[in-house]
């Protein structure tokens, strides 16, 4: 399944495709890592990225980017820019240094707990997910039901990268959801 692109875009889907490099078993066996530091490497690329991944909610009233550890961070600071929304991190227990909500979700061996601040969000919060990559969607849709337990409604979520062959688009497909590259 393909996500929505939009046509201008086109070029700068190729160019993210030409700059995130393979990098096979890591972190082990079979796996193809998807590494991003050459496209954060690029200035030009890496503004280009976080202005393409904020456009589809230019309009949707987003007061919040919640970006989840680690390297959401990386772009959902500028997409909470480009749409001049405040910023909130989403982390790891025991990383947040005032009160908190947590939320423990499923991986694939385990679980795994993400928390954010008690009161980071209100009830007029309108808030978009932001991370890099979207795979099986269990941190994204567990860091959606933070927001919802915060008080905040989620818009959407942007992502970098999605991995198509894994259940994250269908886990969060009912919600507005963008990346720029699907794999």
């Amino acid at each position: 399944m393909s996500l929505p692109i939009d046509a201008n875009r086109g070029n700068l889907e190729r160019r993210v495709r030409d700059l995130i490099r393979d990098v096979p078993d890591y972190p082990k066996p079979g796996i193809v890592f998807k590494d991003i530091t050459p496209l954060l490497a690029s200035p030009a690329d890496f503004v280009a990225v976080t202005e393409a991944m904020a456009a589809p909610f230019r309009g949707a009233g987003v007061t919040h980017v919640v970006a989840i550890e680690s390297r959401g961070f990386i772009f959902g600071a500028p997409v909470a820019q480009h749409l001049a929304a405040g910023f909130v991190p989403v982390r790891k227990s025991g990383k947040l240094p005032f009160r908190t909500r947590r939320e423990e979700y499923a991986l694939e061996y385990g679980t795994d707990v993400l928390e954010i601040h008690d009161d980071c969000l209100t009830a007029t919060s309108r808030v978009l997910v932001v991370d890099d990559v979207l795979a099986t969607g269990g941190t994204a849709a567990a860091a959606g039901r933070l927001v919802a337990a915060a008080g905040g409604v989620v818009v959407g979520f942007s992502f970098l990268l999605a991995l198509g062959f894994l259940p994250g688009i269908e886990r969060l497909g009912e919600r507005s959801l963008r990346a720029l590259v699907t794999y």
